[in-house]
């Protein structure tokens, strides 16, 4: 692999390695196994999530029919439920908690178009409210209702609505778990390796492909993808000019917006931001820009099309994400400081106007010796997204 922080291991089994409290992460299982169960959610397929003696049948609230529920009922011998985030609850007026999921029983004459009304605010919405509802809330402060919460990141990594279908398995299915699922052609996923899956996707990023790309802000430009081995998304590093890794490097890290990058949308400074850094970077005489593959913070384009519905209406930029059931802001910075290692790089200076960047550098073992402002003008589209990463995001803008 040629990572030393990274050490193979078999299922589940975790070994010590030598960079800090990092543990060993299991490959291909954690990696693969996470993989093609998101491909099966995002293709509308049922999955199984294991661990903790506990198995739930489950499916994508986004894509359930009603045949799926069916279908879910029968494999269950019991009555599905849908599973949503705390935070979506809560503004359903389900829970005052906005802290880990609920699982409401699809009893009552509950129908997947209600489903799907529940699950996602940005799509039509019901004319009347939905029948007495039987809700059971999950504490991620204990080991009960740990699949539930595992299904819910399984979502969340598909880029899909944080909020799912599930059905219990019956105890009596457990022993023969494989063989039942086989049978029926259904994948399973250990509950730890959706937690783990984060992690392993960063630790284990290769350097896969690389190129000289002139651009017209910087003409001495190389351009280096990283990919984790199981195929999953990719990320860049654009390197402009002659690193000097003696000294602390200038470095940009932009989370790739496919509207504001592309297509110059005026609803966010993110296009700005991006040409802007090449410009600076270049201006330095070197440095790094990394793009993440992180659309819409961390929760996927389609997702953010719909947050920009619910601005439409009338929220916030965080408001809106939160109405979706995600937290404001999903993104991960692992695998940054991961590339950032990988190019020899420890120390950095660099382009933000986030404090939280520069937290999470630091706790993933970058050393930021200085933050460089990196702000630009609003326009009468974008005031008040601007606004509201200053006031309500920490932004020092």
């Amino acid at each position: 692999m040629g990572n030393p922080r990274y050490v193979a291991t078999g299922m589940n089994e975790k070994t010590p390695v030598a960079r800090g409290t990092r543990t060993a992460i299991p490959l291909p299982v954690t990696l693969q196994s996470v993989e093609r169960a998101m491909a099966d959610l995002r293709r509308g397929a049922i999955v199984v999530v294991a661990g903790n003696g506990h198995a739930l049948i489950v499916q994508a609230a986004e894509g359930v029919t009603r045949e799926a529920l069916a279908r879910l009922a029968a494999f269950s011998k019991s009555t599905p439920s849908l599973l949503l985030t705390a935070r979506r609850a809560s503004i359903l007026g389900l829970t005052n908690n906005p802290k880990g999921a609920v699982r409401i029983s699809l009893s009552g004459g509950i129908t997947s178009q209600t489903v799907h009304m529940m699950a996602d605010p940005a799509g039509p919405q019901p004319q009347q409210q939905p029948p007495a509802l039987s809700i059971a809330f999950i504490d991620p402060e204990t080991k009960p209702g740990a699949a539930e919460l595992g299904a819910i990141e399984l979502a969340k990594l598909a880029r899909l609505l944080p909020a799912t279908v599930v059905a219990t398995v019956p105890a009596e299915r457990l022993s023969y778990l494989p063989a039942w699922a086989e049978s029926e052609s259904l994948l399973v996923v250990e509950l730890d390796n959706i937690h783990q899956y984060r992690d392993a996707e960063a630790l284990t990023l290769q350097r896969v492909g690389e190129a000289t790309i002139p651009l017209s802000e910087a003409e001495n430009t190389n351009v280096i993808a990283f990919r984790p081995p199981d195929g999953g998304r990719e990320h860049l590093a654009i390197v402009i000019g002659t690193l000097k890794l003696d000294t602390p490097i200038l470095v940009r890290i932009h989370s790739e917006c496919f509207t504001g990058d592309l297509l110059a949308s005026l609803r966010c400074d993110c296009g700005d931001q991006l040409r802007g850094a090449v410009a600076e970077i270049n201006k330095a005489g070197s440095g790094v820009l990394l793009y993440m593959a992180q659309e819409g913070r961390g929760i996927g384009l389609v997702n953010k099309l719909r947050a920009y519905e619910l601005q439409d209406q009338g929220f916030d930029t965080i408001d809106a994400n939160e109405q979706l059931g995600f937290d404001p802001d999903e993104r991960i910075y692992q695998p940054a400081a991961e590339i950032l290692r990988q190019l020899g790089i420890s120390k950095v200076r660099l382009l933000t106007n986030n404090p939280h960047k520069v937290a999470a550098l630091a706790e993933g073992g970058i050393q930021v010796v200085d933050r460089v402002p990196h702000a630009f003008p609003s326009n009468r589209h974008s005031e008040r997204y601007m606004a509201t990463k200053q006031s309500r995001g920490g932004h020092l803008l």
